[in-house]
Formats: structure tokens, C-alpha cells, sequence
């Protein structure tokens, strides 16, 4: 306070050269303050806020109600166990072994995507989908459907050349790949 009232009254201080600048410093020291003060009250993050075992609603619509082959086949459907110490069921393995969504798609997005898929795309190679990995690389083919042993990408995986960034595939991870080739490397 003691500042505005030596402002004000300038003649009564002697600093008459000073106050001609001293309007213009103290405006812009305002200003300057209350946008700091602005950008400092807003730029605050809020809480973050742990997640929950909650389930997450969603905005999905209800399935429609006109559909009676669907009723039918729920009615038909044996009852599911609603015990929640029950452990759920595993997932449908597809008649005559191995499954390319649900077990060849795994291994490739946790050790092959980060070099063959996405942006960058090793020797044109993605890995991302069936339709990238059949369409193989700048090479060539790299699975030949029904021999594993003829396939790049299994003679690659076999000798532990790759994936190169991430750990070397288990044993059962590349049996796996083995059997899905061997199987016909089919998209189910």
C-alpha cells in the first residue's frame, strides 16, 4: 500500500523523472502478475484418480429386441455357472489346433510388433494382422502355409535370430508358431 500511496503522491517524495515511467512498469508488473497467477490456476492438474475393480458403464445400445432365432438359441443354450469363484472358461480352440487370434496374434503383437508393425516396418514386414504377415516382406514370402520347416519366419524364430529386441520366444511359444504353420497358417 505504502508503494501506490509514493505513486500518487509524487511531488510530495520528489520523484517527479521517476513517476514518468513508473505508471507504465507498474501496469505491466499488474498484468504480468495476473496472467502468471492465470496460467498458474489453470495449468493445474487435477487428482488422478486410481482405477477401480468397478465395472466401466458403457454407451453401448441394448441389443434389439426383435430378434427371435436369438431368444430360441439363448433358451436353448445350456445355463452358465454364476459362481464368481469359478474360473472362466478358456478360449475356444478351433477344431484341428491352433488359432491365429488367439494364439499366434498374442506372441507377435508382445515380441514382433515394436519392429514389424506400426510405424516402422522392418524390411517392409507387419506383423499387426494375418493379411501383413502372408503378404511377407521385401524378401518375399515368409510363411509358406503347411511347411514349417520351408518358412523364413519360423527358420528366423527357430535359430533365435529373432524377434532381435525382445526375448527369445519359449519353447512352447514357437511350437505353437511350428503347429499354426504346419496346420495350414490359417486366419481363424
Amino acid at each position: 500500500m505504502l508503494i501506490l500511496q509514493k505513486l500518487f503522491y509524487r511531488k510530495q517524495y520528489g520523484l517527479e523523472k521517476l513517476m514518468t515511467f513508473s505508471p507504465r512498469i507498474f501496469a505491466l508488473t499488474l498484468v504480468l502478475g495476473l496472467a502468471l497467477i492465470l496460467v498458474a490456476c489453470a495449468s493445474e492438474s487435477p487428482a488422478v484418480v486410481p482405477p477401480t475393480d468397478a465395472p466401466v458403464p458403457t454407451s453401448e445400445p441394448a441389443a434389439p429386441a426383435e430378434a427371435p432365432a436369438a431368444t430360441e438359441a439363448v433358451e436353448a443354450a445350456p445355463a452358465e455357472s454364476t459362481d464368481p469363484t469359478a474360473e472362466p472358461a478358456a478360449p475356444e480352440v478351433v477344431a484341428g489346433g491352433v488359432s491365429f487370434q488367439n494364439d499366434v496374434l498374442p506372441i507377435l503383437e508382445r515380441s514382433c510388433v515394436r519392429c514389424h508393425g506400426g510405424m516402422r516396418r522392418e524390411e517392409g514386414l507387419d506383423l499387426r494382422a494375418y493379411a501383413g504377415l502372408m503378404a511377407g516382406s521385401v524378401n518375399g514370402p515368409v510363411v509358406i502355409a503347411g511347411n514349417a520347416d520351408g518358412s523364413q519366419f519360423i527358420t528366423l524364430v527357430m535359430d533365435g535370430e529373432m524377434p532381435r529386441r525382445a526375448p527369445r520366444l519359449a519353447d512352447e511359444q514357437v511350437q505353437i508358431l511350428i503347429d499354426w504353420v504346419n496346420q495350414g497358417a490359417l486366419d481363424n
